[in-house]
């Protein structure tokens, strides 16, 4: 790629800054990446990561833009125990309290730990030409000149020692959703981003617990999403060193203990769907759990911003964290730093960040959509509900249930839940024909079996032998995705 400047410094060495460095590397002679924490030996959680304790799993759009950044990257990740498997044929879905219809979708995804992600990407990220990673250090404050930002003063964390300049054709907020931006703009005489979010008091807790052969049926998750009769939510996901990542989590201040296991099982017990609550009923754990508090999805409109300085961008959490239960936050950083990539050849520096930040506001606004519509399902979160979230959240229950039945509708989407197709593809003619037939169908059964939850789990299918394929045809690949 064309070298487009000699010095890009990034803000946050978490995945959306590693994932901006390897991009900058490209174009850039070099690239420093800050970072207020100590880089951990290994596969460690730290504090800048709080929730690195909690179970993760990537999407299969996701793990594509991984692995075309960093070839060989799923391969490592499995040789050091993570676990593969297709979206829909080894995962376990309950939806609105609906059980997805497992079948082969031919998307894959991946369960890990989140520290092993990171100092895996991290090893990769520091091999690069010209890539240092500079860490504890504290940001103080952006320097700059007229409308452009030229870098940063940083200071040795934990000193009083006097401040270091350092100098940038292009500075990078990675920071995550603490972001200091809005407050550096002010000072600079730019306006401050709008913002938008959603209340949600989300609280989850995850143990860990050993995995024996036969769990789940060979498995690699189960995830259990809330319902208007139950808003607690649960995932559990096959993690390196043979164990399971189980997190049960609730909305408005509900969430299950972090000290108490009995408590945490009972918490457990109460999901809408069996699958973790059976699995933790008389299996001891292997250390303490870990508690996260989210209290709102927040979104920051940079990409409405009339002015905004040149040799300065921001991405990741800084720019929309979405409430942690859908896992999409690292899908969409890495389709972000896709984007920038993109945008580097044959933009000017004029045009970079208005047009990188209209680009990452097309790529937040579908999962944003799904987060934002899901949550607002739930009568004590706070917001308003327009029409259009209304008759949204009405289709899609149908959708849920149909995909109980039949795995063409599950596949449709899983496909948009993974960003590899926009949800307008489930309007498609097809797929509305089988949802209106799988509804119909179920409105014949008596009334205790048409309550949500209770559509029937089907037996089921052996895996490779049921195809999930529209009949519309062929689904385009997943490579082509958001």
């Amino acid at each position: 790629m064309e070298r487009v400047g000699e010095h890009a410094v990034i803000l946050g060495a978490g995945l959306a800054g590693l994932l901006s460095a390897r991009v900058l590397s490209e174009s850039f002679d070099r690239v420093t990446v800050l970072d207020r924490d100590t880089m951990p030996d290994g596969p460690v959680p730290r504090r800048g990561v709080p929730q690195g304790w909690q179970s993760h799993g990537m999407h299969a759009r996701g793990r594509e833009i991984f692995e075309s950044f960093f070839p060989g990257m799923t391969d490592e990740l499995v040789a050091h125990g993570a676990n593969l498997g297709d979206v829909q044929a080894d995962v376990r879905w309950v939806n609105d309290g609906h059980r997805l219809r497992q079948a082969p979708s031919n998307m894959r995804g991946i369960a890990f730990s989140r520290p092993l992600l990171e100092d895996l990407v991290r090893a990769r990220v520091r091999a690069l030409p010209g890539v240092t990673l500079r860490c504890p250090v504290d940001v103080l404050d952006l320097t700059a000149s007229g409308d452009r930002v030229t870098g940063v003063r940083v200071r040795a964390r934990g000193t009083d020692g006097e401040s270091e300049a350092l100098t940038a054709d292009l500075l990078v907020d990675a920071t995550g959703r603490g972001s200091h931006t809005p407050v550096w703009l002010e000072s600079l005489g730019f306006p401050q981003p709008e913002e938008s979010t959603i209340d949600i008091g989300v609280g989850y807790t995850t143990w860990d617990f050993p995995r024996r052969p036969g769990d789940l049926d060979g498995d690699i998750a189960a995830i259990i999403s809330a319902t208007v009769a139950t808003p607690r939510f649960g995932a559990m996901l096959a993690a390196e060193g043979d164990r399971w990542q189980v997190t049960a989590g609730g909305y408005c201040g509900d969430h299950a203990s972090a000290t108490d296991i009995a408590e945490f099982r009972a918490f457990a017990a109460s999901l809408p769907a069996p699958d973790i609550g059976d699995l933790v009923a008389d299996r001891e754990p292997l250390a303490p759990g870990r508690l996260h508090r989210f209290p709102s999805s927040r979104r920051r409109h940079f990409e409405k911003l009339r002015r905004f300085p040149l040799g300065f961008l921001v991405i990741g959490d800084a720019l929309c964290s979405f409430n942690p239960a859908y896992g999409q936050g690292m899908t969409v950083a890495a389709a972000e730093a896709l984007a920038l990539r993109e945008l580097l050849a044959g933009t000017s520096e004029v045009e970079l960040a208005p047009r990188f930040f209209r680009r990452a506001a097309r790529i937040i606004g579908v999962p944003w959509d799904i987060a934002g519509g899901g949550d607002l399902r739930l009568p004590d979160v706070p917001g308003a509900r327009p029409m259009k979230v209304r008759i949204i959240n009405a289709y899609v229950a149908r959708v849920q249930a149909a995909a109980a039945v039949d795995p063409a509708v599950g596949l449709a989407f899983l496909r948009v839940a993974n960003t590899v197709d926009q949800p307008q593809a489930l309007l498609r003619p097809s797929v509305a024909l089988r949802v209106f037939r799988a509804n119909r169908s179920r409105a014949g059964r008596p009334p205790s079996e048409r309550a949500s939850g209770a559509v029937p789990t089907l037996p089921r299918p052996r895996r490779g032998t049921e195809s999930t394929t529209p009949t519309s045809g062929s689904p385009r690949s997943p490579a082509r995705g958001a």
